[in-house]
């Protein structure tokens, strides 16, 4: 069997291949494979892929469409984001997903979106016929890992002002489709401040 490059078929799963592709080779047999595992998730505004306390009972990608993941803070009872996921991105709780242990935030979609799911079962099955997917798979864990650990030193070292231009210069598609409070609740500043900080970029 022939391990060159292949490009997919014009399938739903077709954006998720493509995304792979950029780090592993895939040839017609592995991609029939993820099709064959991978299912369409459809969520309206509103609508939660996953609650807290819930299990992360898949793991999904984002074809179209902006989610947020959050926690309520129980000292005040203000929503904490944790993070936002729009096109080409993941959107699941990693530990849960991975323990299948009851998860400690919720997902949201923000908007319309489509995701591409599979489930738990699937996922070890998946890595078992298709076992050059664990690198496409590490790399993503230390592309989360590395950007978590980007977000903790900034929040030390850099005042807010800085850490709002940093996050609009890095996240643009987020800057533009998230409302400012949210962007405000990941800063960890008030959507006044937001405000204030935008007034002065326009006057400069």
């Amino acid at each position: 069997m022939k391990n060159d490059y292949k490009r997919p078929n014009d399938t739903a799963i077709s954006p998720l291949i493509e995304h792979i592709l950029q780090v592993v080779k895939l040839n017609e047999s592995e991609m029939a494979t993820m099709e064959r595992l991978w299912k369409t998730k459809l969520l309206e505004k509103g609508d939660y892929l996953l609650r807290n306390g819930d299990v992360c009972r898949y793991d999904s990608y984002v074809v179209s469409g902006t989610l947020k993941a959050y926690y309520i803070n129980a000292d005040n009872g203000q929503e904490e984001i944790i993070y936002f996921a729009v096109d080409d991105w993941w959107a699941s709780d990693i530990y849960s997903f991975s323990k299948q242990q009851p998860s400690i935030y919720s997902i949201q979609a923000l908007e319309n979106s489509r995701l591409l799911q599979i489930s738990f079962s699937s996922f070890q099955q998946l890595l078992e016929e298709v076992p050059r997917l664990e690198k496409y798979f590490r790399m993503m864990l230390e592309s989360y890992v590395g950007k978590l650990q980007q977000r903790i030193s900034y929040s030390h070292v850099h005042d807010a002002e800085t850490r709002y231009y940093n996050f609009v210069q890095q996240y643009p598609l987020i800057a533009r489709r998230v409302p400012q409070y949210l962007i405000a609740s990941y800063l960890g500043v008030s959507p006044e401040f937001i405000s204030r900080i935008r007034k002065k970029r326009k006057s400069a």
